[in-house]
């Protein structure tokens, strides 16, 4: 399975919600292409916004964000529409905390959604998928190890067995970025790991630039080859894991660190 990376670039980059809400305040931060990122911050912090500019699905209000070969502008700017913005999201890849699946259908069917923006409308009615999308969905199934379970309903798997097909259905796609928004939220501490094993795996053998909201602050200084923090949309750290020691999560969280801010020694494998 080939896949190439891209590179993002934010550019004062702010978003103010139609109610008046500040998501997001002047943001300028590179991410170059194959890099892992964990994004930590408070709930509120404007964590979910920023993953959610890079794919188009939150407009910007001012700047712009480059992502490999497209630019998302604020408004009076040039924006991506149409094709283009189809485009944009069949290279981003997004896994979302509630999964996503067609819980009725099987894991292969629910992996070849991934293919939809590659394949004609006819293909996809009739479930007339081309070999080489079912043999790269089962590639994408072996990639978090989840083949035995391809014929099954996705609405029989586990939370942790539903999210590893929804990083299958990613991949699928052929991604140059993947986004995954809080991918461990509703799972137990040991599927946790799990998931952010696939994900680091993912990214080191693939070389796919991932990008990951996380609110427990061990597992993103665990799986993250860098950190970003936010408090109250603004871009309060940037660096390495390693050098995020408590003092610095106290900037970013405003307050000391408590048991919930951490995933903890019971979930270690």
């Amino acid at each position: 399975m080939e896949h190439t990376a891209a590179d993002i670039r934010f550019s004062d980059v702010s978003v103010t919600y139609p109610n008046g809400y500040t998501g997001l305040k002047n943001i300028n931060l590179n991410i170059p292409a194959g890099e892992m990122v964990g994004i930590v911050g408070l709930s509120g912090a404007g964590k979910s916004t920023l993953i959610r500019t890079i794919n188009g699905l939150v407009p910007i209000t001012s700047g712009s964000i480059n992502v490999g070969a497209h630019q998302l502008n604020g408004r009076g700017g040039t924006q991506l529409r149409g094709k283009d913005l189809r485009e944009l999201r069949s290279n981003v890849g997004m896994v979302f905390q509630s999964f996503n699946l067609a819980k009725r259908t099987t894991v292969l069917n629910n992996v070849l959604m991934g293919r939809l923006y590659h394949s004609p409308a006819w293909r996809t009615l009739l479930g007339a998928w081309k070999n080489d999308d079912v043999e790269l969905a089962m590639s994408a199934l072996e990639r978090v190890e989840i083949v035995p379970k391809a014929y099954e309903k996705a609405s029989s798997l586990s939370g942790g067995q539903q999210q590893r097909v929804a990083i299958a259905r990613t991949l699928a796609q052929r991604p140059q970025v993947i986004l995954a928004d809080e991918p461990v939220a509703s799972l137990d501490p040991p599927t946790s790991h799990v998931v952010m094993r696939d994900l680091q795996r993912i990214n080191a053998e693939l070389g796919i630039t991932v990008v990951v909201n996380l609110h427990f602050l061990d597992l993103a200084r665990r799986y993250s080859d860098r950190l970003i923090g936010l408090r109250s949309g603004e871009l309060v750290f940037d660096g390495a894991g390693a050098d995020a020691d408590e003092s610095v999560f106290e900037n970013i969280y405003g307050r000391s660190l408590t048991a919930e801010d951490v995933l903890g020694t019971k979930a270690e494998l």
